[in-house]
């Protein structure tokens, strides 16, 4: 991942944008679901518990 520093722009916002370009970008979601195996029947059961929950939690308020 590449980011230009701009006009006038400090290293905060530099590496702000940085990050956020990797966030956006899915890069450390991937590198970080790749530390540890995860059958597939085990990830969608985790994605099954997260609706699940996503659902109670919208339907109660």
């Amino acid at each position: 991942m590449r980011v230009e520093i701009r006009d006038n722009e400090g290293f905060e916002q530099l590496l702000r944008r940085f990050n956020k370009s990797i966030e956006r970008s899915g890069i450390l979601r991937e590198h970080r679901r790749g530390l540890r195996f995860i059958s597939v029947q085990e990830e969608d059961r985790a994605k099954r518990r997260k609706a699940e929950r996503r659902r109670r939690r919208t339907t109660t308020k």
